[in-house]
């Protein structure tokens, strides 16, 4: 169970109301009314409680568990222990997100402004906005409905945020225009001069950064993440794309939708992603980089070449993920010889 400290739970719910909200299919007959008061994990959960098996590895954890009712794979169906109500679903752990979400749903924005915040005259606040303790937001800045600006965060001048756009303690944002329901994690930076300099024998010179950056709708800023704004053209985030904590993405960088960048990663300038791609833990691309749609960079990949559609890559300098395999096992061979 959640601490109440820090989280507030909703409901109960029927098992009926939880399969019609994740569209999972309830198991055998008169298993409807059951009554959820909250989400667990499967080895602590107790007979109010919902969990689901999402994975082969817990399947002892699953025949003993003590839920009141479970996602669980059709697969696996038959595993469970006799008074729990199976919800079954292909998607067992996207089940139960949607599921943890109704449980524990985010609290709106109580609507109010701080003392202590700095709101320029010519602001476009949106109905329904909280600016919390010394918030700073810049001339000309526009706000959609029901944003949340935490403390200390800075809104610059010209910015635009879209509906239900939250923006944690601390972070910066600027020269951006963001879509709706977009969140900014405590400590991020959008919207900064990208890394542009021509060299020259007396000093490199700065090249001025007069793009933006565009993040779409749906979009998550990880913790202390940051986004260059364009040089000319736009740095831009594609709707649904995931960034995780300590994430660098350089100018004119281009995000497709639904992207997954792990935490560490870093793009350089100009490099394109297609739609779909995934970057796993510290993996890290040259820049004037084409990324393909479906693309997956394993952790600590170095990119050095392009990617092409659907293709995995692994290892530093990257390499499809066969040939990556059979030089590793390579290695291993030549490693034996010579201690042989």
């Amino acid at each position: 169970m959640a601490d109440k400290r820090f989280f507030a739970v909703a409901g109960p719910f029927t098992t009926d109301e939880i399969a019609r909200r994740t569209g999972a299919t309830l198991v055998g007959s008169g298993n409807d009314k059951l009554v959820l008061r909250d989400v667990a994990p499967l080895d602590t959960a107790g007979a109010g409680q919902l969990s689901f098996l999402d994975n082969r590895k817990y399947i002892d954890l699953f025949r003993k568990t003590g839920a009141g009712a479970c996602f669980v794979h059709p697969d696996l169906s038959r595993e469970a222990p006799k008074g729990v109500v199976v919800l079954v679903t292909p998607e067992p752990y996207r089940a139960y997100a949607l599921a943890a979400q109704a449980f524990y749903p985010d609290p709106p924005p109580v609507p109010g402004i701080a003392p202590s915040a700095v709101i320029d005259a010519t602001v476009d606040l949106g109905e329904g906005c909280r600016i919390e303790a010394n918030a700073v937001i810049g001339d000309h800045a526009k706000l959609g409905k029901r944003c949340l600006i935490g403390a200390n965060a800075v809104i610059a001048a010209g910015v635009v945020l879209g509906d239900d756009v939250r923006v944690g303690a601390n972070a910066s944002v600027s020269h951006s225009l963001v879509g709706n329901r977009v969140r900014i994690y405590p400590g991020a930076r959008l919207g900064q001069d990208g890394f542009g300099f021509a060299p020259d024998r007396k000093g490199f010179v700065k090249v001025p950064q007069l793009g933006r950056v565009v993040v779409g709708d749906d979009v998550e800023i990880g913790a202390n993440s940051t986004i260059d704004r364009g040089a000319g053209p736009d740095t831009v985030i594609g709707p649904g794309t995931m960034i995780d904590n300590l994430v660098q993405i350089g100018h004119n960088v281009q995000i497709g939708r639904q992207c997954v960048l792990v935490s560490q990663t870093g793009i350089s300038g100009s490099t394109k992603l297609g739609d779909f791609v995934m970057i796993g833990g510290q993996g890290g691309l040259i820049g004037h980089l084409d990324i393909g749609t479906g693309a997956r960079i394993g952790a600590q990949a170095g990119v050095m070449r392009d990617v092409p559609a659907g293709t995995t890559v692994l290892g530093s300098p990257a390499f499809p993920v066969r040939d990556f395999h059979r030089m590793i096992a390579a290695l291993r061979r030549l490693a034996k010889t010579r201690d042989d």
